[in-house]
């Protein structure tokens, strides 16, 4: 009996022992690279998934891999090339007996990634969704693109929506309908209040709408016009010409001092268009009747741009007011009113302002009669 005893244990434990020995399985492989070649010393991760577990390995010359030993069970299997991961394999389910082959060949794989790339960037513009790229996702990989696909969909119709408003915008500037311009940009700023773009188009239209009305009517829609600079420049502070376009629209509102300020900002961020920018004020302060700031604009625009012709003739022109007469008619000009003139034509000898220049300077080189004479005089000795 206790012969028998022993002999039952002995089936027990060769039962056991074989029982472990079907519980041991291995995986095997070549990875082949881009160019079709085999890969040496690509690292294989293989990773259990049903219970935490990690065997790593690397292939060979020939590009071959193998693990034996492996736990029966789930695995996802990746190929490492330069610390990346190149391709993978999820859900393998070892087997016992011969090794599991996982291959990895990297040019068809790159091949399936691209094609599966243009199926789901063509099923994320049309919304719709091929059976063939269905058949290569995942129920959860399926239904996270189908929630990818929802989201843009309704970003597109959202940048349709704010396209035409903006173009609606623009049409009208071009008609010079100011109030529908207005109107449109002020819609396309409730879509997307983070466009630059937007913001200045309204800033503008605001200011051109305050140049048509007046009193209470004209400080409203100016107001407006400058907060809507402001928000462009606050989405984009280093812009120069957002800076210029808000200083241009606050000397048209005659405050001089902060349309200064802008444009100095201007000039820092773009010192290359500095002098476009002061000559610009120096304009818009001529029109406001303010002619001893426009002749520093002016002066301003041509040390920044030496070579800004236009520049030294306006500066020329303010100057001209400032000229003395003596009793005896000699026009005695303010300094640096010849030399103003003398540069523009240097650098501009056949500009705009050319003969203006000229004639300025043969005013300036002579005298005026101050001396009063009755032109009925001489018909009396007659």
């Amino acid at each position: 009996m206790k012969f028998r005893s022993l002999a039952l244990s002995a089936v027990g434990l060769l039962a056991l022992s074989l029982a472990s020995f079907a519980q041991v399985t291995a995986v095997e492989g070549i990875v082949k690279g881009p160019d079709g070649k085999p890969v040496q010393g690509a690292k294989i991760n293989i990773v259990r998934t049903d219970i935490k577990g990690s065997y790593p390995t690397k292939t060979d010359k020939k590009g071959h891999y193998i693990y034996m030993g492996l736990p029966y069970g789930k695995y996802d299997i990746s190929v490492e090339i330069d610390g990346k991961v190149a391709d993978s394999v999820k859900g393998v389910q070892t087997r016992p007996g011969d090794p599991t082959p996982i291959n990895f060949d990297l040019k068809a794989s790159q091949q399936q990634t691209a094609s599966k790339q243009a199926e789901v960037q063509k099923a994320m513009e049309s919304g719709q969704m091929s059976d063939d790229l269905k058949r290569q996702l995942t129920p959860e990989q399926k239904a996270a693109l189908e929630k990818q696909m929802k989201e843009q969909q309704e970003k597109m119709k959202g940048r349709k929506e704010l396209n035409d408003a903006f173009n609606a915008g623009m049409d009208a500037v071009k008609a010079g309908n100011w109030q529908q311009a207005v109107d449109s940009f002020s819609k396309a700023s409730t879509l997307d209040a983070t466009q630059v773009a937007v913001w200045s188009q309204l800033g503008e239209a605001y200011v051109r709408l305050a140049a048509t009305k007046t009193g209470p009517e004209f400080d409203a829609n100016m107001q407006k016009g400058l907060e809507a600079y402001q928000k462009s420049i606050e989405l984009k502070p280093d812009d120069a010409a957002s800076h210029n376009n808000y200083a241009l629209a606050l000397a048209k509102a005659k405050k001089f001092p902060e349309a200064q300020a802008e444009l100095q900002k201007a000039a820092q961020l773009d010192p290359a268009n500095g002098g476009k920018y002061y000559y610009n004020l120096g304009a818009l302060e001529v029109n406001g009747g303010q002619n001893d700031a426009a002749a520093e604009s002016f002066k301003k625009a041509f040390e920044l741009t030496p070579t800004y012709a236009d520049a030294y003739y306006q500066y020329g022109v303010m100057l001209v007011s400032k000229a003395q007469i003596g009793s005896d008619g000699k026009v005695t000009p303010a300094p640096g009113t010849v030399e103003a003139f003398q540069k523009y034509l240097e650098l501009a000898p056949t500009g705009q302002f050319a003969q203006q220049a000229k004639d300025m300077l043969g005013t300036l080189g002579g005298s005026i009669n101050t001396k009063y004479a009755n032109p009925d005089a001489k018909k009396k000795k007659k």
